[in-house]
């Protein structure tokens, strides 16, 4: 199965937080899924770090690679077509950075491994 993280579940699972759900951290561990984590999120992470509102062990440009890499994730890059969707969603959620992964989440066709309840107003399978 592929999965697309929201940005709390990656972090989460990065520093092995009790606030996954055990569902959650069952499929993240699971080697027969796919795992992707958002350009998007790792723009998200940059803002917060840089702003005070996140603090990693490591500079984001070293901690997001190291964890994809330590935990075969893979990076969906943002494009065009996802761009375009985000812009055009309604604004159940007013994060950019969600509706960016809800319009990745539809168009790529996996489903986000997310805890926020304002994701879940989207046409989109949540997995939590």
């Amino acid at each position: 199965m592929k999965v697309l993280l929201d940005t709390h579940a990656f972090l989460w699972w990065a520093v092995d937080s009790p606030r996954l759900s055990p569902l959650a951290r069952k499929i993240i561990a699971d080697g027969r899924n796919s795992i992707f984590f958002s350009a998007a999120s790792g723009w998200e992470v940059a803002i917060k770090v840089r702003l005070g509102k996140l603090k990693l062990p490591s500079s984001p440009e070293r901690f997001i690679p190291a964890r994809l890499t330590r935990h075969a994730m893979q990076s969906l890059p943002v494009l065009l077509s996802h761009a375009l969707r985000a812009g055009s969603l309604p604004e159940h959620h007013r994060d950019p950075f969600d509706r960016m992964l809800v319009a990745q989440s539809q168009l790529e066709r996996m489903p986000i491994l997310t805890s926020d309840p304002l994701i879940a107003r989207y046409d989109v399978e949540i997995i939590w």
